[in-house]
């Protein structure tokens, strides 16, 4: 069953680049005590992804933390490195943490993995948001076409806090 308001988020591990090179950070570390925007896009680099969906994150960063959201981040099955390309590429640096879940344990954990393989992709996240509170499921709003970043745009997140 996939994840839904009220759940709590799975234990899992994201790989992520620090100073000191690659590490793992855990879903307590991300969730536990804090509010949290976590969204997930099926490719980073990718179109809709890049061009629709991170930068309304990047636009109203101030406007969500405002909200007294702790942290935004995107999560991908994408590995650390290219996540970090991604950061670097898209100037969110700063603004929002890249979780890279690199063989998809997270998206599978949650149950909200999409096939696309017939696209030359394989099996990837789909793409949703979700506002999570102390590693509770608050809002959660998931795409049902791959290609649109609407129910799960940063402007609907914003408007459903």
């Amino acid at each position: 069953m996939p994840i839904t308001v009220g759940d709590r988020i799975p234990e899992a591990k994201f790989r992520v680049i620090t100073a000191e090179g690659p590490a793992w950070v855990s879903t307590d570390e991300i969730f536990k005590g804090k509010t949290v925007v976590l969204f997930a896009v099926p490719g980073a680099f990718t179109p809709t992804c890049s061009n629709n969906h991170l930068p309304g994150f990047l636009r109203h960063a101030d406007a969500i933390k405002a909200k007294g959201v702790d942290t935004i981040a995107v999560t991908s099955v994408n590995d650390a490195f290219v996540m970090e390309a991604w950061k670097k590429a898209s100037g969110a640096e700063g603004k929002i943490e890249f979780l890279a879940d690199g063989n998809g344990d997270f998206a599978k954990a949650v149950d909200l993995t999409i096939d696309i393989s017939a696209g030359g992709l394989g099996v990837r996240s789909k793409r949703y948001a979700m506002l999570v509170e102390d590693g509770v499921v608050k809002k959660l709003s998931v795409e049902q076409e791959t290609g649109k970043a609407e129910l799960s745009s940063a402007d609907a997140l914003l408007a459903a806090m």
